[in-house]
């Protein structure tokens, strides 16, 4: 068994490190921010001490027992999936799915906890400042350029059922590339249609498309979208 100091140790720093993870996440004002990553990183630590250490007494008193130490850890892994999965979400409305980097964050964490756990510490540390210039670090980079990101969309709102084919005539009149289409259903409401358009579409074109597709029958309202479809 360990001693108390160590075991305070252990699980002092496995909070530490998730807090210098969530306040990136914090600052973002993400759903899983500092008090979450810093519960999972000391949750995963509890959890490797209490998988390598807890049954040392039974280990002394039948030494017939084997008991492997990874057992509790390895569920850390597969169980961390239900609290990622919560931190993920799509966007109708803007056609994106968000959360992916928290999630993945919060799985990192939890791996940091488990080394903690483990008295691995330089491997925690590591994998902390790895982790933090990913998240702090990259993500102005990744904005920067990544142009796929920031492809402009436009929304459509029909009255009652869209009309696509009237949409794709307005397009193809004026030779514009669109990416992906894609038709939803508002409850007690018309259709909403939402186009994206490809690499090379001119921006300055988005006016003049609007007041072309307002013209089209059954239109309710168009709206245009040129923000950062971030993760």
């Amino acid at each position: 068994m360990l001693a108390t100091p160590e075991i305070a140790i252990r699980l002092l720093l496995a909070a530490a490190l998730g807090a210098v993870i969530g306040f990136d996440r914090e600052r973002h004002t993400w759903a899983a921010g500092l008090r979450t990553h810093m519960l999972v990183c000391l949750g995963a630590a509890l959890a490797m001490i209490v998988s390598a250490f807890a049954f040392s007494d039974i280990l002394q008193q039948y030494p017939r027992v084997v008991l492997d130490p990874s057992r509790i850890a390895a569920q850390v892994v597969s169980g961390i999936g239900f609290l990622g999965a919560g931190t993920i979400m799509f966007m109708q409305r803007e056609n994106v799915v968000r959360g992916l980097t928290t999630a993945a964050g919060l799985w990192t964490v939890a791996a940091i906890g488990l080394a903690v756990g483990g008295g691995m510490y330089a491997a925690a540390v590591i994998a902390t400042a790895v982790a933090w210039v990913i998240l702090a670090v990259l993500k102005p980079l990744e904005r920067r350029f990544a142009v796929r990101k920031t492809l402009p969309q436009i929304r459509i709102g029909f009255a009652s059922r869209a009309s696509l084919a009237a949409i794709e005539e307005v397009l193809a009149t004026r030779e514009l590339p669109a990416s992906t289409i894609v038709t939803r259903r508002i409850p007690d409401d018309g259709d909403e249609v939402t186009v994206e358009f490809a690499r090379g579409f001119e921006r300055h074109r988005l006016g003049e498309l609007a007041d072309a597709l307002r013209a089209v029958h059954g239109v309710q309202s168009v709206s245009v979208d040129v923000t950062s479809r971030g993760s």
